[in-house]
């Protein structure tokens, strides 16, 4: 949990999320590759792809022949708030605030009184060329706050948010402060060198645990970094026999995916096309993609103590009650009874306590990665993921002992034999 705690703490954004992971794999002995380049690949050797800094796709080669793929996918991104691109405005000659926009679906009143910090990526022209740097500041630059109780007496009987008027972070009162000399400053370069940046606002409160017992955890983007960064130390720790074990980090699900990085994005189905080309196995590609399986992990809802009614009446988890297997009528999660067969068993060889969770049937549910994945790799596929509190809050909750069952099923799974 203290090595969970540290991810957390140093992925203030899905580029430093994929940052970290990237640090993991290269102290494993992976290696990387360019997708511009051609891939030149041998068995026995772990290799990993990274595009727009926001996305990853790592894999294992067995020794013998590769019958098919394994594979488990994740997203690198949560809801929060970007600076737009000329961010700083003025109040009343005073107070400099920060023009921000929304990131995703957030729950708008967590990110209110609490200490905010910056960080992303910084495109930059050095020595004739343009470079990518990350940035993130540790120290607590701004704040969202309320407007007090006396001057909104109604605030109590609930508040809708306007995000261009209630919701922009104070950071300054001297007009001389821009985020161009910020970033600058930060990079030791000129204002001038600097041609595009893309900076998120991130909760810069410190995980902890929670609760008598330390059942529970509470932390910033847990949703979805609990699963990127469990089923990473399953793929760690699993060995690659017969089929090619592959780890996935997708970036935008916030927003529908739909971008180069997402995965309604050939970025899967290409790079598993490559893969199978550089072994030269391109004729068995399509033998190759239907032997092969997709594990979908992210987050879900448990049952909530102040609202159990928001559940459905049996089919809801619990923090520590293990994997959550995630069925939906509609499709928009992908288990059905042949793949959810499959994480049973995983769980049962393993001894992981498993549960189930259905959406109320007159609540809409959201969606997630396996069924777009699968539009553009079309293997079979199942939704999992961890049962946990206050999804898109900018502090969430969850159960302190779900994380070992996840990276234990994971290591399961890449080493599962399906028949």
């Amino acid at each position: 949990m203290e090595q969970f705690f540290n991810f957390i703490k140093n992925s203030p954004t899905c580029y430093h999320g994929v940052e970290q992971i990237v640090l993991q794999l290269k102290e494993q002995g992976f290696l990387p590759l360019e997708e511009k380049e051609e891939y030149h690949l041998e068995p026995g050797k772990n290799y990993y792809v990274v595009r727009n800094n926001s996305s990853l796709l790592a894999f294992k080669l067995p020794r013998e022949e590769v019958k098919g793929f394994r594979l488990m996918a994740s997203h690198s991104d949560s809801p929060c708030f970007k600076l737009k691109e000329e961010p700083e405005a003025l109040c009343q000659k005073s107070y400099v605030k920060l023009n921000v926009e929304k990131y995703g679906g957030m729950i708008d009143s967590t990110w209110l009184d609490r200490p905010l910090s910056l960080a992303g990526r910084v495109v930059i022209k050095e020595e004739g060329e343009l470079k990518t740097k990350l940035v993130k500041f540790e120290e607590n630059l701004c704040i969202i706050p309320n407007v007090a109780i006396h001057l909104q007496r109604e605030i109590n009987k609930g508040m809708e948010y306007n995000p261009q008027v209630d919701l922009q972070p104070l950071w300054s009162m001297n007009q001389e402060d821009t985020i161009l000399k910020l970033l600058a400053e930060k990079l030791s370069i000129k204002e001038e060198q600097i041609l595009g940046k893309d900076i998120f606002v991130y909760n810069s409160q410190e995980p902890a645990f929670m609760g008598k017992n330390k059942e529970f955890m509470s932390a910033p983007r847990i949703d979805d970094l609990e699963c990127a960064y469990g089923t990473l130390q399953g793929f760690l720790k699993a060995e690659a026999e017969e089929y090619s074990n592959v780890y996935c980090i997708f970036d935008n699900e916030e927003v529908g995916s739909s971008t180069r990085q997402g995965a309604d994005s050939d970025f899967l189905s290409a790079n598993l096309e490559r893969i199978a080309y550089a072994l030269g196995k391109r004729e068995q590609l399509a033998q190759m993609t239907a032997n092969s399986f997709l594990v979908s992990a992210d987050n879900g809802h448990a049952l909530h103590p102040n609202h159990p009614e928001k559940s459905d009446s049996k089919n809801y988890p619990l923090l520590n009650g293990g994997i959550v297997i995630k069925y939906h009528g509609n499709q928009k999660y992908t288990t059905d009874a042949y793949t959810g067969a499959v994480i049973k068993d995983i769980c049962k060889i393993r001894e992981i306590p498993y549960q189930v969770y259905h959406n109320r049937s007159d609540i809409a549910g959201g969606s997630t990665l396996g069924n777009i994945s699968i539009s553009h790799a079309s293997v079979p596929t199942a939704d999992i993921g961890l049962a946990q509190l206050a999804m898109h809050s900018s502090y969430e909750t969850a159960g302190s002992k779900d994380l070992e069952y996840l990276i234990e099923f994971s290591k399961g799974f890449y080493e599962y034999k399906i028949k």
